[in-house]
C-alpha cells in the first residue's frame, strides 16, 4: 500500500503546515496535492493518525496531528487550549467526568494525553464529555493538582 502511505504522509504535512478547520477543505488541499480521496477515506486515515481536532482562535476548530498537538518542551499557550472550553469536572471513586463545550473535548483529551500526567492512567472522549480514569491511591486533589500544571483556572471548575 505505497500510495496510503504517501497519502498518510501528505496529510500529516498538510496539517502541520497551516491549520485546516474541516475535512472539506483537507479533501481539497489533498486534491491538489494529487490524492482523490473521499471523505470516508479521509476520516480512517485521519484516525489512523490519531489526529484531533482543538479549537482555535481564528479558526473556531483545527487539526492537529499528535507530534505537532502539543510539544512537551514547550508550556502551552492559552490561545491554542482555552480553559474556557472546560464547563466542569466531577469525581465519582477513581472516574472524572469532564464537561466541555461542544466540540471541544476530543481537543482537551489529546493535550491532557499528550502531557501524560502520572496521576490519570487515560481518557475517553466524546463531544463534549470526557471520561478520566485516575491510578489506584491517587486522590481527587491530586488529578486536579497535575490537570492544573497546564490547565490554570481549571480548579475552579471542580464540582
Amino acid at each position: 500500500m505505497k500510495i496510503k502511505a504517501q497519502r498518510l504522509i501528505a496529510i500529516k504535512q498538510i496539517i502541520s503546515s497551516r491549520k485546516v478547520s474541516s475535512q472539506e477543505e483537507l479533501v481539497v488541499l489533498l486534491e491538489v496535492e494529487g490524492y482523490k480521496i473521499t471523505q470516508a477515506t479521509l476520516s480512517r486515515d485521519l484516525k489512523y493518525l490519531k489526529v484531533a481536532k482543538v479549537p482555535d482562535a481564528e479558526t473556531g476548530y483545527k487539526y492537529v496531528v499528535p507530534d505537532t498537538a502539543q510539544n512537551q518542551d514547550e508550556p502551552i499557550k492559552q490561545e491554542e487550549f482555552p480553559v474556557s472550553g472546560v464547563e466542569s469536572i466531577e469525581f465519582s471513586g477513581h472516574l472524572a467526568i469532564m464537561k466541555t463545550r461542544p466540540g471541544f473535548a476530543n481537543g482537551i483529551a489529546s493535550v491532557i494525553d499528550s502531557h501524560g500526567p502520572y496521576e490519570i492512567l487515560g481518557t475517553i472522549a466524546g463531544d463534549d464529555t470526557i471520561l478520566l480514569i485516575s491510578r489506584e491511591g491517587v486522590s481527587k486533589s491530586d488529578v486536579i493538582n497535575a490537570l492544573s500544571l497546564f490547565m490554570p483556572g481549571l480548579k475552579e471548575k471542580t464540582l
